[in-house]
C-alpha cells in the first residue's frame, strides 16, 4: 500500500506539473466526447420522438388518394388480408386568404370525425379546442402555419372552397404525424407562412365539397408481419374504379421521408465528427506519454531498482492515461448536454412533436465510458509498453544519442545555402520521422475538421445558384384544382403583372424495374420552356427528347437503372396507362426525384389533349399585390408557390440547422489545432531543454533558441495544411453520399475561401499556441535545467 501511494503522489504531481499537456488531452478528448453526447442524444431523442408519437396517434403505415369513392368501399378494404384498419376521408386544398398574408396561401382541409378522435391520424392539440359537430367553418389550424401567421384559437380565415367564397373560424392549434413537418405536395421544403394543414369537422367537409357518403383519401393500419406490397397493389384494384391515385407506403410520405432522411444523416455525422476527435485526442495522448516514458527512463530505472513491479510502474502511466481523459470527458458529457439540449430546441422548430426531449441515456453514458477508456488505452499501449520493457539498469543509463547522419542538402554541397538553424530543425526531423509525420496528421485533422465545417454552406450556395437561381427562374407557380385546356394559359396571361406563361403538366406514376419500384410525378415540360428548365449540378440544360423518360441520377439509382434500359410507367390518375418507356437520359440534380417527359409526349401517353396541372409565371414585381388579389378569387387556383419563398423556406429549414453545427465544428477544430501546436511545443520544449540551455550558454540569442524552438512546429502546421485540405475534401466526399437522401443531396462544391478559411485559422491559432509556449521559453531556468540533466 505505501508503495502505491507513493505512484498515486507521483501521478498526482505529474498532473500538476504536466498541466498543459493535460489541459490539450482533455480539451481535445472534451471536444470529441461532447460531439459524440451531443448527436447521439439528439438523434436518439428524435428516434423516439417519433416511435411514441407514431404509436400513441396512430401514424398509418399506407396511404391512397382517389377521385371520390363510396364510403360502403371501406368495409371491403377493411377486410383485406393484412389490414387492421381502414379510416377514409376527406382531403382537399384550397387557396386561403390569410390576414397580413398578401399573397394566397394553400390550405390542405383534412377531415376528422364529428365526435372522438380520428381512427388513424389522430390529432394532439396544443390550445383551444375540436370543431364542434354540426358546426360549420371551424377548423384546427396546424401548429407551424399558425405560428407564422401569428394565428390564435378565434382568428378568422377565408378560402375558396368547391368555387364558393367561404369564412373559416380557427378553434384550436394541432400536430398530427401525418405532418410532423408540414410539406406541401410537389414542394420540397416546408414554406409554414404560405402552407397550413386544417381540419374541419366530416359533416362540414362533406357539405362544402359534395362529398356525402364519399372519401377521397384513405389510410391504413397494418397487421403484424403484413405484406405491404400484396395490400398497396389490393387497395390499388378496388380503389381504380374510383379515380384512384395510387397507394404508397410510409416510407414514401412527404413528412416521414423528411424526418427518416434527418435521422440518417444524425446518425452519419454522429459518428464521423467524434471519431475524429478522439482519433486525436488519442494522438495527443501517445505523444505526451511517449516523450514523457523517454525524460523520465532515470525515474523508472530507480523505481524498479527499488523494488516495484513492471506491472506497477505500467499501471501508474495507465492512470494517468486515464485521467487525462477522465478530466476531458467530464467537461465533455457537461458540455455535450448542454449542446444537446440547444440542438433539441433547434429542431423543435422543424419537426412538431409533442414532446421533443434531449436526455442523456444510460446507453448514451456507457457509450462515453466506453469511448473515453477506449482512447487512453489506444493512446497510452506505445508508451505503457516501452515503461514495461526497460530494465532497471538500461533505464538508468541515458539513451543513446542518435546517429549523425548529414541532411540531403549537406551531402549535395549546398549546406551554406540553408541557415543553421533550419538545418537544426530539419536534423530533429529527420531523426524522427514517424513521429513528425503523426504530428502532420493530428493538424491536418484539424485542417480537415474545419474544411468539412465550412463545406455546408459552399454546398448551400451550390444549391442557391444552381437550383434556385439557374434552373428555378419564374417568380410564380400556380397549382389548378383541376386539369385544365391548354388554353387556360391565356387566361393567366391576361392576369394583371403577367410577363410570361409556361404551362407544366403533372402526373402522378409508379415506375417499376425489375422488383424495384417507386412512386414519383412526371413532369411534362415544353422543350423551349426558359422559367424552369432541366440543369444538372454543373449548370449544363439536360434536353428532353421527343420521346422517353429523363430521370433524376438519384432516381435511376434507386431503381437500378441506365440510360437506354426501359421502364414501366403506370399512370395513377385518368385512364391510368401502363406502358414501357426508355430513360433517355439523366440530370445530376441536388433536389427531389424527378422524371421529365415532353408535354406533347405525356399527353399522349395520357391519350388526352394537351391539358395544363399549373403555370410558371414571370411577373412585373409593381403589380404583384394585385396579381396576389386577382388569384385568391380564382376558384380554379388550388395554390401559388413563389420562388423567393421557396428560397428563403430552403434557407430557414437548412441553413439554420448547419450554421448552429459549423460554428460548433470551427470551435472545436480550433481546440484541435491550439491543443496538437501547443502540446507539440511544450513537448518539444521539455525535450530539447538541455540542447536549448546548451545553445544559450553557447551565446546563441533568446530569439534564435525559440525560433528553433517554435520552427519545427510551423513546419509542421504548414505541412498540415495541404494534406488536412486533402483529407477534408475526402471526407466531404464521403459524406455526400452517405448522406445523399430523396429530399436534397448536397454537391460536393468546396470553395477557395473555404480552404483559406481553414489554413488561416490553422495558423492563426498554431501562432497563438505558439506564443504561449515562447512566454514559458522567456521564464527559462538555465542553470536547473543543465543541473537537472547532471
Amino acid at each position: 500500500m505505501p508503495r502505491l501511494a507513493a505512484l498515486d503522489l507521483k501521478l498526482v504531481r505529474e498532473l500538476v506539473r504536466s498541466r498543459g499537456h493535460v489541459a490539450a488531452v482533455a480539451l481535445v478528448t472534451a471536444c470529441g466526447i461532447a460531439s459524440f453526447v451531443t448527436l447521439r442524444g439528439s438523434y436518439e431523442a428524435l428516434v423516439t420522438a417519433q416511435a411514441r408519437y407514431y404509436g400513441e396517434y396512430r401514424f398509418a403505415d399506407v396511404f391512397a388518394g382517389a377521385k371520390r369513392a363510396p364510403r360502403s368501399l371501406l368495409a371491403r378494404i377493411a377486410a383485406l388480408p393484412d389490414v387492421a384498419v381502414a379510416h377514409g376521408r376527406i382531403v382537399r386544398e384550397v387557396s386561403l386568404d390569410v390576414p397580413g398574408l398578401a399573397e394566397p396561401a394553400t390550405g390542405r382541409l383534412v377531415s376528422i370525425p364529428e365526435s372522438g378522435a380520428p381512427a388513424l391520424n389522430a390529432v394532439h392539440l396544443r390550445s383551444g379546442r375540436l370543431p364542434e359537430s354540426g358546426a360549420h367553418g371551424e377548423v384546427v389550424a396546424s401548429e407551424a402555419f399558425a405560428e407564422a401567421n401569428a394565428i390564435v384559437p378565434g382568428a378568422g380565415l377565408a378560402g375558396v372552397m368547391n368555387g364558393r367564397w367561404q369564412s373559416l373560424r380557427v378553434v384550436g392549434i394541432g400536430i398530427s404525424p401525418e405532418y410532423v413537418n408540414e410539406i406541401r405536395g410537389g414542394d420540397v421544403f416546408p414554406d409554414h407562412r404560405r402552407f397550413g394543414v386544417l381540419w374541419m369537422g366530416e359533416e362540414a367537409m362533406e357539405a362544402a365539397f359534395d362529398m356525402k357518403g364519399a372519401f377521397n383519401d384513405l389510410a391504413l393500419r397494418l397487421a403484424a408481419g403484413a405484406n405491404e406490397r400484396d395490400v398497396i397493389a389490393a387497395v390499388d384494384a378496388l380503389l381504380a374504379p374510383y379515380g384512384g391515385l395510387g397507394a404508397y407506403p410510409r416510407a414514401d410520405q412527404l413528412s416521414h421521408r423528411f424526418l427518416t432522411d434527418e435521422i440518417a444523416q444524425d446518425r452519419v455525422t454522429g459518428a464521423i465528427a467524434p471519431a475524429i476527435f478522439l482519433a486525436v485526442a488519442a494522438f495527443l495522448i501517445h505523444n505526451v506519454l511517449l516523450r514523457l516514458v523517454a525524460l523520465q527512463r532515470a525515474q523508472i530505472g530507480v523505481l524498479k531498482a527499488f523494488g516495484y513491479s513492471t506491472g506497477a510502474v505500467a499501471w501508474h502511466y495507465i492512470k494517468l492515461a486515464g485521467a487525462m481523459v477522465l478530466l476531458g470527458a467530464t467537461a465533455g458529457v457537461g458540455l455535450g448536454v448542454w449542446l444537446g439540449h440547444g440542438l433539441t430546441r433547434l429542431y423543435e422548430n422543424f419537426f412538431h412533436f409533442p414532446a421533443l426531449e434531449f436526455a442523456l441515456s444510460g446507453v448514451n453514458l456507457v457509450g462515453v465510458l466506453a469511448i473515453a477508456a477506449a482512447t487512453g488505452a489506444l493512446g497510452a499501449g506505445v508508451a505503457v509498453r516501452r515503461a514495461a520493457r526497460l530494465a532497471p539498469a538500461e533505464a538508468m543509463r541515458p539513451e543513446s544519442p542518435p546517429q549523425f547522419r548529414p541532411l540531403a542538402v549537406e551531402r549535395l554541397g549546398l549546406a551554406h545555402l540553408v541557415p543553421l538553424a533550419l538545418r537544426m530543425i530539419l536534423r530533429h526531423i529527420e531523426r524522427r520521422p514517424t513521429r513528425w509525420a503523426l504530428s502532420v496528421l493530428g493538424l491536418a485533422a484539424a485542417t480537415a475538421l474545419l474544411v468539412i465545417s465550412r463545406f455546408s454552406f459552399d454546398a448551400l450556395d451550390e444549391i442557391v445558384r444552381v437550383q434556385f437561381r439557374a434552373a428555378m427562374r419564374e417568380d410564380v407557380v400556380v397549382l389548378l384544382n383541376e386539369t385544365a385546356s391548354i388554353r387556360a394559359r391565356h387566361e393567366l396571361a391576361r392576369l394583371p403583372g403577367v410577363l410570361r406563361v409556361e404551362p407544366y403538366r403533372a402526373v402522378a406514376a409508379r415506375l417499376r424495374f425489375e422488383h424495384r419500384e417507386r412512386r414519383v410525378g412526371i413532369l411534362g415540360v415544353d422543350p423551349d420552356a426558359e422559367l424552369r428548365r432541366i440543369l444538372d449540378r454543373h449548370l449544363v440544360a439536360v434536353p428532353v427528347p421527343d420521346e422517353g423518360l429523363v430521370l433524376s441520377a438519384k432516381l435511376a439509382e434507386v431503381l437500378g437503372m441506365r440510360p437506354g434500359d426501359r421502364v414501366t410507367v403506370e399512370v395513377l390518375e385518368g385512364r391510368r396507362p401502363v406502358r414501357e418507356i426508355v430513360v433517355a437520359g439523366l440530370v445530376d440534380d441536388v433536389i427531389g426525384l424527378s422524371a421529365y417527359m415532353r408535354r406533347d409526349a405525356l399527353a399522349r401517353l395520357m391519350g388526352e389533349a394537351p391539358r395544363m396541372s399549373g403555370a410558371y409565371l414571370a411577373t412585373d414585381p409593381s403589380a404583384r399585390d394585385d396579381l396576389y388579389r386577382r388569384l385568391k378569387a380564382m376558384p380554379a387556383v388550388a395554390g401559388v408557390t413563389l420562388r423567393e419563398a421557396s428560397l428563403r423556406s430552403f434557407l430557414d429549414t437548412i441553413a439554420e440547422n448547419m450554421r448552429i453545427s459549423s460554428i460548433v465544428l470551427v470551435l472545436f477544430a480550433c481546440a484541435i489545432a491550439a491543443g496538437m501546436v501547443y502540446n507539440g511545443a511544450r513537448l518539444a520544449l521539455s525535450e530539447q531543454a538541455m540542447e536549448l540551455a546548451s545553445l544559450r550558454i553557447l551565446g546563441f540569442t533568446q530569439r534564435e533558441v525559440g525560433a528553433m524552438l517554435i520552427g519545427e512546429q510551423a513546419i509542421t502546421t504548414v505541412a498540415a495544411i495541404p494534406v488536412g485540405c486533402l483529407l477534408g475534401f475526402g471526407v466531404c466526399a464521403w459524406l455526400v453520399t452517405l448522406v445523399a437522401g430523396d429530399v436534397i443531396r448536397l454537391p460536393l462544391a468546396i470553395s477557395a475561401r473555404t480552404y483559406l478559411f481553414a489554413a488561416g485559422t490553422i495558423l492563426v491559432t498554431g501562432a497563438l499556441a505558439a506564443g504561449m509556449v515562447l512566454y514559458k521559453l522567456r521564464t527559462f531556468d538555465l542553470v536547473s535545467v543543465l543541473k537537472t540533466r547532471e
